[in-house]
């Protein structure tokens, strides 16, 4: 999948917000890259890729940063989040974040934990807010196609803290590219193992304010 994650590599500096015609060559190496996966405990479907727009989909672009290789910057305002590279680029995820200003994590983070099909519990947070549609969660749900953290999970802590916000996968792919979650940042299921697989944990993660300087 690496191999295909740099289609687009050129300097993506600008967004197109069309979505993709079906048979031409970049659609087939999209199918490719958001095909179904059966290798996984779980069937991962294909993602229907008319329901997103391509500027969301993964790529490699020209990015303009202080951050050092290896390390995840998410801008919230853009629905991005970047893997910084070597000489200047970095592979770009479209992302979904929190549905208000006030739910978005902001500032930096180590992921101190990875999990594959996590287990997923509300926060306290959530409850209060929302009783009747997280208490009976409480107790958490194993991991699973109905899950709604998806195949992968990273999770952020600061100063050895949990902040309860992770960057995971999504039941809903439609919503990326859209202020829609609880504070946490959603990825396409496809997108989340792609970046699992190439971030160990204590790889340092920074997430701007909304209108961030961050540039591609």
């Amino acid at each position: 999948m690496a191999a295909s994650s740099g289609l687009l590599a050129g300097c993506a500096t600008t967004q197109d917000t069309s979505r993709l015609q079906p048979g031409g060559p970049v659609a087939r190496e999209y199918a490719a890259m958001y095909g179904a996966i059966d290798t996984e405990p779980f069937p991962i479907p294909a993602v229907d890729l008319s329901t997103i727009d391509t500027r969301f989909l993964r790529r490699e672009v020209a990015f303009r940063t202080t951050e050092q290789p290896g390390t995840i910057v998410v801008d919230p305002g853009a629905r991005y989040a970047y893997l910084v590279l070597e000489r200047g680029r970095a592979m770009r995820y479209g992302v979904g974040v929190g549905k208000e200003e006030g739910f978005n994590f902001r500032g930096s983070a180590v992921i101190a934990r990875k999990a594959e099909w996590p287990r997923w519990t509300p926060t306290p947070n959530m409850i209060r807010r929302e009783p009747e549609r997280y208490g009976k969660y409480a107790g958490g749900m194993p991991g699973g196609p109905e899950n709604p953290l998806g195949p992968r999970a990273l999770y952020l802590y600061r100063d050895g803290q949990d902040t309860y916000y992770r960057l995971h996968g999504t039941v809903e792919p439609a919503t990326i590219g859209t202020m829609v979650s609880s504070g946490c940042v959603r990825l396409i299921n496809q997108d989340i193992i792609d970046l699992y697989r190439r971030v160990p944990t204590g790889t340092k993660v920074v997430v701007l304010p909304s209108g961030g300087e961050a540039t591609s």
